[in-house]
């Protein structure tokens, strides 16, 4: 089964009578993304270059099922680091460019990239999600294959009620690159599929689907019709897979089921959470899985015949309802292993006062009472959030405050979020953690990274503008100190909002932002 694109790559706009997805010839051109007024009554870039100062420490280890570090997935390792081992943009003359994937919408969440560079990415239009194979510099679209439609989309698109897209994190927006350069996803079909691609005797690519896993025994799938929740329990969406250090691919779906799949037989194994949901991706180390809920953070290891087994459970305040910012009630970061050896974990929780961030020891063994190592508050009162993964590197924590975010409607006319950037530090002997400095950078909903070729924590950052100009900054702060050394500008208005996708450096060094209407990349000139 395959999907071919002839020559370059076929755009895809809405087709709102018919419900249905028009394709039409890309350009031999690129296909930039328009800015929308008032980009000339901004700064074009503020700051400047830094100077790359490469962090010590160690990084992750190497997942054996994952491509290398950097390149695998949204969280850039097994871990959920967020973290590139190359130097990004230093700030020289950084030039701004970008790539139309669709005529409405096309956001490229996941970008991945193989040995040879290419980037394997899965874009999200409002007619349906895509996987694409792309060329790094000119983000020319090499091959693609159409996955199928979500049924939030179709909802989305019958009622005229875009806001079911904007929360819904199934059909393949967390998918990762493995060991050999194949992408795996769960679609809207409640099925894990492995996509591989080769160069056909014309010169053109294709992607082939390799393997199939069917959960449908283990996950009701009746999603004719969209509902949040599904009341009936007919429906219920996967949302994240990764795989553990035996190779086994686990699963989990939105309505707490965690599942895993045996590559090798089919075997398909899962326990249900009740009562509990399940939005975020999740991490894994050499002895466990690290999963969030709504309601508490897991610690998972697998049976000997791949059923998942708790290790440790442990409550957080999940506040009283859904802030502006997030995507449900509860944590919203994916969890971060980290420290020596992984021994920590840490997520943030839904506070109704201010979140905090936390810290636990992973061990299995830990004390009754000594799990939790920190809970620090974060950002102001009322008015603090996230729903973006933290960064972790060595004993230290960069989280950012998405409080006021909804949607690509949410910041238009010069409107911002209250923004907010701190990076916390685990006490050397783990007595506790300390907040080492705060940042007011205003980063709405990018899931930020960190070179440590280079100490930089880039961010995608909007400020609010009395003339109603909507700007968005590829922004670039100091690791050490939090302060910001330089901004570039990417974009003027809704297209170049990033609605919760990545930044991801790339082997190059190029910063590449998924933005509403495709994918954004930043690189130096100089």
């Amino acid at each position: 089964m395959s999907r071919r694109t002839p020559g370059r790559a076929l755009a895809f706009a809405l087709a709102l009578a018919a419900g249905t997805a028009v394709a039409a010839p890309r350009p031999a051109s690129a296909d930039p993304i328009p800015r929308a007024p008032g980009h000339r009554l901004v700064n074009a870039y503020a700051g400047a270059p830094a100077t790359a100062r490469p962090l010590p420490g160690t990084r992750p280890p190497q997942h054996p099922y994952l491509a290398p570090n950097g390149r695998s997935g949204m969280h850039a390792d097994g871990w959920g680091s967020a973290t590139s081992p190359w130097s990004g943009p230093l700030g020289t003359h950084p030039r701004a460019d970008s790539e139309r994937m669709a005529l409405l919408g096309g956001e490229c969440a996941t970008v991945t990239f193989d040995r040879a560079g290419r980037i394997v990415t899965v874009c999200g239009t409002f007619t349906g999600f895509l996987v694409k194979l792309l060329d790094p510099r000119s983000l020319a679209t090499l091959a693609e294959y159409e996955l199928p439609q979500r049924p939030s989309t179709v909802e989305a698109i019958t009622r005229l009620d875009f806001s079911r897209i904007f929360k819904d994190t199934s059909g393949g927006a967390y998918a990762y690159l493995d060991h050999e350069d194949r992408l795996v996803l769960a679609d809207s079909r409640q099925h894990i599929v492995r996509l591989a691609y080769r160069q056909r005797d014309d010169d053109g690519w294709e992607f082939t689907v390799t393997d199939d896993w069917d959960l449908g025994e283990r996950v009701p799938h009746d999603c004719a019709t969209w509902a949040d929740p599904f009341p009936d329990g007919s429906c219920d969406p996967v949302t994240s897979v990764m795989p553990d250090w035996q190779g086994r691919i686990w699963w989990v779906t939105r309505q707490g089921r965690v599942g895993t799949v045996d590559p090798a037989t089919g075997t398909v194994r899962s326990v249900r959470l009740d009562g509990e949901e399940i939005q975020n991706s999740f991490s894994v180390a050499a002895d466990g899985v690290s999963i969030v809920s709504d309601h508490a953070l897991y610690e998972f290891t697998a049976a000997a015949d791949g059923t998942p087994a708790v290790v440790w459970r442990q409550t957080y305040d999940r506040g009283t309802g859904t802030k502006p910012g997030s995507v449900n009630q509860g944590s919203g970061t994916t969890p971060d292993i980290f420290g020596d050896g992984g021994r920590y974990v840490a997520i943030t929780d839904n506070a109704d006062d201010r979140m905090h961030v936390l810290v636990y020891r992973r061990g299995a063994d830990v004390p009754a009472g000594r799990r939790l190592v920190c809970e620090v508050p974060v950002f102001a009162p009322g008015a603090s959030t996230t729903d973006n993964s933290l960064i972790s590197w060595g004993d230290s924590l960069v989280v950012e405050n998405n409080y006021g975010y909804e949607n690509v409607s949410s910041l238009t006319f010069g409107r911002s979020v209250v923004g907010g950037v701190a990076r916390i530090d685990v006490r050397p002997d783990g007595s506790g953690c300390e907040t080492v400095w705060e940042s007011g950078e205003r980063s709405p909903s990018v899931v930020p990274k960190l070179s440590t070729g280079n100490g930089l924590i880039y961010l995608y950052t909007k400020d609010s503008h009395c003339l109603g100009v909507d700007a968005w900054y590829l922004t670039a702060v100091d690791f050490r100190t939090g302060q910001t050394r330089w901004k570039q500008l990417v974009g003027t208005g809704a297209g170049y909002d990033n609605n919760w996708a990545p930044i991801t450096v790339g082997p190059d060094g190029t910063a590449y932002i998924g933005v509403f209407n495709g994918l954004a990349t930043v690189r130096d000139d100089g």
